[in-house]
């Protein structure tokens, strides 16, 4: 959800925009706001994580005409190739493309080395080769570790406790490095745990809220990893959409070379989470035994942040940045869209 005032700053002019990770769960929002919104948008995916049916999606929300201004390489963005030709005449790129699992992260190392260090390097050298005007890239929270302080500001962050965190925070330390010679703007947001649309619900790395919504709906207990007291700042992705644009079109000198927390600003926790979508399961389905569920618990996991809520003060300040939907709200939506897409395909 983006107001008025950006969605009119955006459809003034046709730009191109690049998106990397564009069938992935946020690349494909993205898409979706920009292609619906007049605006060319190409697209990079090796489907390892994005879908097909999420740029299926996407084509029937903005019809064909929309659908024209689309285009997209399959490949890798750890070659070197494929990043240099996504940015050929591209005004903006907004870098989604990562492995993203941090429990994934201690079992595959090698990938997240080629895919999020290497294969970032290799976007930001050939954003930076093509001129592009503005490179707006994904970090996350996980940069803050160890570091205990509530809330999360962006000066002040720990010692990483997992490779995926590790790979975040050398994004953010070589984007600063090469926006230093003022050749690209970089702009790096701090994801807090995104939520929303196309999000995936299965496998051993889903994310909690689709995976507690998916086991609700088929009656089963939600695994709740640790005593459940874990916190979180759970952000819809319309708010992260909306981070995304204003930072691209951002003219303030403030945010160039910076990084910025994208969040809501509120602190969730994973019990009540649960409860709340237990509550919400029962009532979409009218089925008053979804309340009788309790959910299983099991030991933390390595490289698990105990709390975290953001600071998003700075973003606001700066990019003009509001999360206009805020976390119950986001719930609803996400599981109306569940029960939708899993009506449409029975």
């Amino acid at each position: 959800m983006i107001d008025n005032e950006l969605r009119e700053r955006i459809a003034r002019e046709q730009r191109v925009w690049v998106i990397t990770g564009v069938a992935g769960f946020i690349g494909s929002n993205l898409a979706e706001t920009l292609l619906g919104l007049g605006q060319v948008v190409r697209g990079l995916d090796d489907f390892s994580n994005g879908k097909r049916e999420n740029l299926d999606s996407v084509h029937r929300a903005v019809g064909e005409t929309a659908w024209g201004n689309f285009s997209m390489i399959e490949g890798d963005i750890a070659l070197a190739s494929n990043c240099h030709d996504l940015c050929q005449h591209a005004d903006y790129v907004l870098h989604q493309a990562a492995a993203v699992s941090v429990p994934r992260s201690f079992k595959e190392p090698e990938l997240y080395v080629r895919t999020n260090i290497l294969g970032f390097l290799n976007m930001l050298l050939a954003a930076r080769e093509t001129h592009v005007k503005k490179f707006v890239y994904a970090s996350s929270s996980s940069v803050y570790g160890d570091n205990r302080t509530l809330p999360k500001v962006e000066g002040n962050i720990g010692r990483p406790l997992s490779l995926y965190a590790l790979s975040k925070y050398s994004n953010e330390a070589i984007a600063e490095y090469l926006a230093g010679g003022g050749e690209i703007g970089t702009v790096g947001l701090r994801y807090f745990n995104v939520f929303g649309k196309r999000q995936n619900s299965g496998g051993d790395y889903a994310a909690v809220i689709p995976k507690f919504i998916k086991c609700l709906l088929e009656g089963r207990a939600p695994v709740i990893f640790g005593d459940g007291n874990t916190t979180r700042d759970f952000c819809y992705v319309d708010n992260v959409v909306q981070a995304n644009c204003l930072a691209a079109l951002s003219q303030s000198q403030s945010s160039a070379g910076q990084v910025f927390n994208v969040a809501v600003g509120e602190r969730t926790s994973l019990n009540e989470l649960f409860h709340i979508l237990r509550a919400l399961v029962a009532r979409a389905t009218d089925n008053p035994d979804v309340l009788k569920i309790e959910p299983r618990y099991e030991p933390f996991r390595p490289g698990d942040i105990r709390e975290s809520i953001a600071d998003i003060s700075r973003a606001k300040e700066v990019l003009g940045y509001l999360p206009r939907v805020r976390v119950r709200e986001g719930l609803e939506r996400m599981v109306s869209d569940i029960l939708t897409k899993d009506t449409n395909t029975k």
